[in-house]
């Protein structure tokens, strides 16, 4: 059995690797690489020959583990893709919205647009939870709950090889434990081999207070004592959604101000409603409000923008107001307009929710620049800037740890850390060699071990 990490390797972004058993090959994970555009594939850039690779396991449908399986497809693949049922709906969801960017990036820059279309619906296998599901006769898969998304798994790989079992867990991306909507991760089984993210390796979530009561502390301030209106970027799946209940659960509690909340993205509105769907994949507290007959994310003076136009009158928006847009790191999406044309308002309040990679606008307001770069104009910040880790999605050390100290020790092979800054798995690293771990390793990228 060979593994190999062409993504997420030393950084963040961009979860992709190879599992290489008796000449079968599976892609765990495809993802856009945020840090490196080169690494958002087109069809002939991938490091591997894809037409190779036998079948695609999906932890998630955030884009940087799910963004580049159409280019994968458009290049050859011809095999299935397994996952839950909700990542399969929430990654076609994705897919379309990012064919309609590229296709409108084509057009603005007055060349012929390619064609990216694709029907990769006949392509995902989606299983169960918790359900072992048979590749061959010799490689087993089973998805174990992981919260962060609706839908997202650690992926649990057994592999019989020359009459010797082997297994390997790949964590995926950790949820929080007592995270707005969704459960705690569930307990994996031991496994021989274990890939584990560490996107907060060396961080703890400082935030004490329940969700509800920091965004209403927020609300307050940014919307009633200012008044004004409070940006907020937000991921369109996951974030928007944890968002979204929380101000329900004010409106039901009658604490949250009468004040207009736009949703401004297309792809959030289309995702919140897979996320309704599934009210038996998240947490008791969710499911307890939703036997009630109460809805999860609608609420009085919630308003849906649909049109770029509708979304551009909202500037003209004079009362105060919430309004949750897309992208979260302020990569591209309606938010960079909203943000544009509000960064000299001191009447603003933009509250960054989540991780931002270098080189994004969100990162540059986050460490707390002065002046933000749009292209070719330069404009200075007169707009409060805040930060609450309360949504983040990716659980903290503590949690890695956590998740982590449910292997027993004694029967890992190797420990391999991903998806996270290299400082990060560094410090990482020596936690779990603190706490008596052993034979960790920090993979380069398109380093290979046999196991």
């Amino acid at each position: 059995m060979k593994l190999t990490f062409w993504g997420a390797a030393r950084k963040v972004t961009g979860s992709m690797y190879v599992l290489e058993s008796l000449g079968y090959n599976i892609l765990i994970d495809c993802g856009s690489d945020f840090s490196d555009r080169h690494k958002v594939y087109d069809a002939d850039l991938f490091p591997f020959e894809t037409s190779e690779i036998d079948l695609v396991i999906l932890t998630h449908a955030h884009v940087d583990h799910s963004g580049n399986i159409p280019a994968l497809i458009r290049s050859g693949y011809r095999g299935q893709i397994l996952s839950t049922a909700p990542t399969s709906e929430l990654s076609e969801l994705l897919f379309a919205d990012g064919a309609h960017i590229k296709r409108t990036e084509k057009k603005i820059a007055n060349s012929a647009p390619k064609d990216y279309s694709y029907k990769p619906v006949d392509r995902f296998i989606p299983i169960a939870f918790n359900t072992d599901f048979e590749i061959n006769e010799w490689i087993t898969v089973r998805l174990i709950p992981v919260g962060h998304l609706l839908g997202a798994a650690s992926v649990f790989i057994t592999v019989k090889e020359g009459g010797e079992k082997k297994t390997i867990l790949f964590s995926g991306d950790i949820g929080r434990y007592s995270y707005p909507l969704l459960p705690n991760p569930i307990v994996p089984p031991q496994a021989d081999y274990v890939l584990c993210e560490t996107t907060y390796g060396n961080r703890e979530h400082k935030e004490k207070e329940s969700a509800e009561e920091i965004v209403k502390k927020i609300v307050t301030e940014a919307c009633v004592k200012k008044p004004g209106r409070l940006i907020i970027p937000a991921f369109s799946l996951g974030r928007t959604q944890s968002l979204l209940y929380t101000l329900n659960k004010l409106s039901l509690k009658k604490e949250l101000p009468p004040i207009k909340v736009f949703t401004d993205s297309a792809l959030a509105a289309e995702g919140t409603r897979v996320y309704a769907k599934y009210p038996a994949l998240m947490n008791e507290e969710a499911q307890t409000i939703k036997e009630q007959d109460e809805s999860l994310f609608d609420f009085e003076n919630l308003d849906h923008v649909k049109t770029f136009k509708e979304s551009k009158n909202i500037s003209n928006y004079l009362q105060p107001c919430i309004i949750l847009s897309s992208s979260g790191m302020i990569t591209g999406g309606r938010i960079q307009h909203h943000i544009r044309q509000n960064l000299q308002n001191p009447l603003c309040t933009i509250l960054l929710v989540g991780y931002a990679v270098e080189g994004t606008i969100g990162h540059d307001l986050l460490i707390g620049k002065k002046n933000i770069q749009f292209k070719k104009h330069t404009i200075p910040v007169a707009a409060s800037v805040i930060y609450t880790d309360i949504f983040s999605g990716h659980t903290d050390r503590h949690g890695l740890l956590k998740y982590m100290n449910h292997q027993d020790k004694r029967k890992l092979k190797k420990v391999f850390l991903v998806h996270g800054e290299y400082q990060s798995m560094q410090d990482f690293s020596e936690t779990l060699k603190q706490d008596g771990f052993s034979n960790i390793e920090l993979p380069d990228y398109g380093q290979s071990y046999e196991l």
